[in-house]
């Protein structure tokens, strides 16, 4: 489905009997330099709007979404919420990827009482009940990343992210659950959101000097796959020096070459790899849709099973009214691709899997470890005093 930049898209809305359609909003970037991983996103949804309309709607009424390209600029999604909540006159809003562009619309849906359901794993520390949030939040994924780091390669790490909220919040969270765990920061570096390739050598160079156990990167975008080119073409070594990612998925493995990316790891709730009839089934539909050479990613999956999350919490409340949606939404499971996953009545944060994954040379993850059920979202870290030993 191809949608011109900055404009509005709505499907046909042909008159039906039962009613009018449930219009809702959607704000993912598919142009910039987040586009990488937010039109992933993008199609994500779309897919889980086509099949709900495909089965009837909701209550017999399609969902037709307003869709706005916010260019990868943060500005750019609040104006996008304000004009979607305004003058297209929807509560409900399915998008962002980077914290900055949720902050930029939080205080819109907040103000408008709108709801803004979130599907990207995220620094934590955060709650709003007008946001549903369907990420990763830090419990259920630095964690344990952090604590099968130190088991497998060491405990010296050094941080390589992005200038942004995301990038210095998680590294600020991982900082602590090291010194929880007697380990240590040996560099910590940060890069514009529009770094190019040449950006990084200088951090490639510092690498080689430091020699840290492992490389935590929280870049972002199109400098995710700079970065990874760098690290190759330098002949760094991820069996013995890694970068480890919350934030790297089979699209930027895709982007930036498989052979790239071996032997790289991932934290992350979903991978493509993951085995069950579910999840093969989404992978098969998802590919039909747009291209067998199109891989899906932890993104992908929270954008598609949020919206049948959705879908069943709109079918009990037959209205888009926030108050009364929230109310079906809060407390509410999906058996999604990942397994079976709850939004989390106390936090509007979801209760999602953890796993950790190993890029191999086809541009898939190989799951090394996994949870034996959904992890429950603790945005704040309050069961965990920050360190990953074992209670």
């Amino acid at each position: 489905m191809t949608i011109a930049p900055t404009r509005r898209s709505v499907l046909p809305q042909t008159p039906r009997k039962t009613g009018a359609p449930w219009r809702v909003g959607v704000l993912f970037s598919h142009s910039g330099f987040m586009s990488v991983i937010e039109e992933t996103q993008l199609h994500g949804t779309m897919l889980a709007i086509e099949e709900i309309n495909a089965s009837g709607g909701i209550n017999g009424r399609e969902v037709v979404p307003v869709a706005y390209d916010p260019a990868s600029e943060s500005a750019a999604f609040g104006h996008y919420a304000k004009r979607l909540m305004i003058e297209d006159r929807i509560t409900t809003i399915f998008g962002c990827y980077t914290s900055s562009s949720r902050k930029a619309v939080l205080p819109v849906v907040e103000r408008l009482n709108g709801l803004l359901w979130y599907p990207t794993l995220y620094e934590g520390f955060e709650f709003s009940p007008n946001i549903i949030y369907t990420g990763a939040a830090p419990n259920q994924n630095s964690v344990e990343l952090c604590r099968f780091l130190i088991e497998t390669y060491g405990s010296r790490f050094y941080f390589v992210g992005s200038d942004y909220i995301y990038p210095r919040e998680s590294n600020r969270i991982m900082r602590e659950l090291l010194a929880a765990n007697g380990g240590s920061v040996v560099g910590e570096r940060y890069l514009n959101l529009r770094a190019r390739p040449q950006d990084f050598l200088p951090i490639i160079q510092d690498l080689r000097s430091t020699r840290p156990d492992v490389i935590f990167s929280t870049v972002v975008g199109d400098g995710t796959i700079y970065f990874y080119q760098a690290y190759t073409d330098s002949g760094l070594d991820p069996r013995t020096m890694p970068i480890a990612s919350l934030t790297t998925t089979e699209a930027e493995i895709r982007a930036m070459g498989f052979d790239v990316g071996e032997g790289h790891i991932t934290a992350a709730p979903y991978f493509e790899g993951v085995e069950s009839e579910v999840s093969a089934s989404f992978v098969a539909r998802y590919k039909k849709r747009y291209g067998d050479d199109e891989p899906t990613n932890m993104c992908v999956e929270a954008a598609y099973f949020q919206v049948h999350m959705f879908a069943k919490a709109l079918e009990q409340a037959d209205s888009l009214d926030t108050d009364t949606l929230r109310t079906m939404v809060l407390g509410a499971s999906f058996q999604a691709p990942q397994g079976q996953v709850t939004i989390n009545s106390t936090s509007s944060h979801t209760d999602l899997w953890t796993r950790i994954g190993r890029a191999n040379r086809r541009g898939q993850f190989d799951i090394i470890r996994q949870s034996p059920a959904a992890v429950r979202a603790d945005p704040f870290l309050v069961g965990y005093g920050r360190a990953t030993a074992r209670g």
